[in-house]
């Protein structure tokens, strides 16, 4: 028996024996919020999984991780979904942060915030955006001065996604405002349980969000725990931003959520609303819809299995803003296929008389129209792959 045949047949008997009915199928994932109370068999799963290291398994086991390669990994992945479980920690601690933290982070930080990310004991939250730095996200005004040995940060950021629920926030700062605007940027991490830092949730169309504006009025942080060295935050920011975009395309093995692709729904869920004929959909418009999204979800996975294959670091570079815009773009195609198969019925928003799993589809089509905004805006997607993928001129 092969090393890896070895490791196969021990993952599968492990999961067989450890991971718990409840955290099978559909259901919730931890972020890792102290905020949030978890169901006992998913608080099970998440601290067998930790235990094992198996909550980032390409990490190394000094810092919470398995240490194990890309091949054993893709084992763990196949064996998971075999028997249906669920990922047992997802996040912006196990796929953004803490990657970067493990890339850029000293010695000191990484065993003081890796551990904390592995074993999800405290969600994060991501600082970027500002109200007057969006897509210009270099023009950001949010300040950190050093006082003593903190920095005092000042300021405000929008869409802060989870915020509300979360423990932490890492975010980029102006530590230098009399450099240039690249330059003067510097990555720091936020203890969100202080008085200096409010959250203020964002009301979307689909009712309720999980999108926030985050204030920082005095909030302190510490002066180690600046990622990257003073004025480095570009730099360091990008690179995270190239982790974030991967988990949204799929292809981030960080975590051990990466890689893990669901196999289409989509046929079944139509055929729910739509008359079949002679093992055919009624409606040919439809029928054709849901053959060119049938194909191109089939594209999609094979894409990202292969991006996952060829990647040489946790995060594939460039290559992660094309999947993650075709995978934005493929499930948005999804939801309007949906929606038009429940016709004028799956449109009631009143929850007295709509069906409650079509208003749960309608809630999930407006909602998911924030894809191709959420981690890079189509438009910012499009330019990286013109100008780091293509190599075309300005």
């Amino acid at each position: 028996m092969s090393g890896l045949e070895k490791f196969r047949t021990e993952t599968r008997s492990w999961l067989e024996e450890n991971c718990p009915e409840g955290a099978r199928g559909s259901g919730y994932i931890p972020l890792g919020s102290s905020k949030i109370e978890l169901e006992t068999d998913t608080r099970l799963w998440l601290e067998r999984m930790a235990e094992k290291g198996w909550t980032v398994p390409t990490w190394p086991k000094e810092y919470g991780g398995a240490a194990i390669g890309k091949e054993e990994y893709k084992v763990l992945i196949e064996e998971l979904t075999r028997i249906g479980a669920r990922t047992p920690l997802t996040g912006r601690g196990v796929n953004y942060i803490g990657p970067t933290i493990l890339e850029f982070g000293t010695d000191e930080q990484k065993a003081k915030w890796l551990p904390i990310c592995a074993r999800g004991e405290g969600a994060w939250a991501m600082g970027y955006s500002e109200p007057g730095a969006g897509s210009d996200l270099a023009n950001l005004s949010t300040k950190a001065v050093l006082d003593g040995d903190n920095y005092m940060i000042n300021g405000s950021k929008t869409w802060t996604s989870d915020a509300k629920d979360c423990d932490y926030i890492f975010a980029l700062v102006r530590t230098s405002p009399d450099k240039p605007k690249h330059d003067g940027i510097s990555l720091v991490l936020i203890d969100m349980s202080q008085p200096g830092v409010r959250v203020s949730p964002i009301q979307l169309i689909s009712g309720a969000s999980p999108f926030c504006e985050t204030y920082f009025e005095d909030a302190i942080v510490p002066k180690e725990d600046l990622i990257g060295g003073v004025d480095h935050g570009w730099t360091v920011g990008k690179r995270l931003l190239q982790f974030e975009r991967s988990t949204h395309a799929g292809i981030n093995i960080s975590g051990s959520q990466g890689g893990r692709v669901e196999t289409s729904k989509m046929p079944d869920l139509v055929k729910d609303y739509v008359g079949v004929s002679a093992g055919k959909l009624s409606d040919a418009q439809l029928r054709e819809w849901l053959t060119i999204f049938e194909m191109n979800s089939h594209s999609q996975r094979l894409t990202q299995r292969r991006a996952i294959e060829e990647s040489q670091s946790h995060a594939p570079g460039f290559t992660s803003s094309a999947v993650k815009l075709t995978n934005a773009l493929n499930i948005q195609d999804g939801d309007e296929l949906l929606v038009a198969a429940m016709g004028s019925q799956g449109l009631l928003w009143d929850e007295a008389t709509a069906d409650p799993k079509q208003l749960t589809f309608l809630k999930k089509w407006l909602y998911q129209k924030s894809l191709t905004i959420a981690g890079g805006t189509k438009e910012v997607q499009l330019n990286i792959i013109a100008k780091r993928v293509l190599g075309l001129p300005d």
